[in-house]
């Protein structure tokens, strides 16, 4: 019996925050944990070409769910193939005020501005060791709201993470704290990664979180960036939540402040990702992530140009089976299409 089992329907009565909360506390419980492992497909094993991390599903949780790194062994028995935690920042922080957490159930989508509210680094690396899943796990690092100097931050977060994670990704991305997003600019990018360069251990895969809200300018400035100073990194994550509020929505909170995340993301997260992957040529591992809902989300995101994918908004609405869901729709699709594995599919729509 999975945890959807047990009442994803009960669980969204409660207000967002609350809902969310409870979930992780019976996670870590181990109520509605499934007992048996999750289905394996052979055909969706992939190895990203650069990190080398092999992966039995290219399927991930993305970050936002477990900020403390609570639950991933949990997670890790839902068909997830791999596993991100965090953002963690060096010190703990309480995050923006509440409410900061509004579900758009007519849109399918979710505007959060938390604010990388988190325990600190600490707590989060404690519960990284402790960790006895079967997937790789990632560590999503950030910097503080009142950080004196955010360059700093994250070479603190990425050198006490390194021994226990399989992977680690910087988030410059997240809308919700202040001049963060400022670290996308080049001069900016080229001084961050410089330094996390020299701090990254040659063995440790390292990846970059980008922002949906980019303009060609700006993902051919990211892109020499990576590709100079950020050559040591493995990849990229494509992308994080929108300032953009689409004149589709209908749900009454769709002018709260905050990013913007779930169904309404997936055409420009897309089209963002294919504009990353046509720059960088498989120079670099790719990452899809916003707006996958169910498995053809997932093989758009393959198609152009992502060797795995990442969700976590879609289980506010379907729960975490839903992994497994996606697993078997994207064994159907590669094969309707004819392809052998799933790393034939990558970039085919470029």
């Amino acid at each position: 019996m999975s945890l959807t089992d047990l009442g994803v329907a009960a669980v969204k009565m409660l207000p967002p925050e609350a809902a969310h909360t409870t979930t992780i506390r019976l996670l870590k419980a181990r109520l509605g944990v499934p007992l048996n492992p999750p289905t394996s497909h052979p055909v969706l094993a992939v190895k990203l070409p650069k990190s080398g991390l092999a992966l039995s599903g290219p399927v991930g949780l993305a970050a936002g769910f477990d900020k403390n790194c609570d639950v991933p062994t949990a997670m890790s028995k839902y068909g997830f193939g791999f596993i991100e935690c965090g953002t963690v920042t060096p010190r703990p922080q309480c995050g923006n005020p509440k409410p900061r957490l509004f579900r758009l159930s007519e849109d399918r989508a979710v505007i959060n501005r938390m604010g990388f509210n988190n325990a600190g680094l600490d707590n989060f690396v404690s519960n990284l060791k402790a960790y006895a899943g079967s997937v790789p796990l990632g560590a999503n690092v950030g910097a503080n709201k009142d950080s004196d100097n955010r360059i700093a931050d994250y070479v603190t977060g990425m050198e006490a993470v390194a021994s226990h994670a399989d992977y680690i990704t910087i988030n410059i991305s997240s809308p919700n704290t202040p001049g963060l997003r400022g670290l996308q600019d080049k001069a900016s990018l080229e001084a961050l990664l410089t330094a996390c360069g020299a701090a990254s251990r040659d063995d440790k895969p390292v990846f970059l979180k980008v922002a949906p809200d980019l303009d060609a300018e700006a993902i051919r400035d990211i892109c020499q960036v990576v590709r100079g100073p950020g050559a040591w990194l493995s990849g990229l994550i494509v992308s994080n939540t929108t300032l953009a509020r689409p004149d589709t929505l209908k749900s009454a909170d769709r002018d709260q402040a905050g990013g913007l995340s779930g169904a309404p993301l997936m055409g420009p997260s897309t089209e963002v990702l294919a504009a990353f992957a046509r720059e960088l040529k498989g120079e670099f591992d790719l990452i899809g992530a916003g707006g996958i809902s169910n498995g053809a989300d997932a093989y758009r995101k393959i198609r152009a140009g992502a060797h795995a994918v990442q969700f976590y908004s879609a289980m506010v609405y379907e729960g975490p089976g839903l992994a497994e869901r996606i697993n078997a729709e994207l064994v159907r699709l590669l094969q309707a299409d004819g392809f052998m594995s799933l790393a034939e599919a990558v970039g085919k729509d470029l």
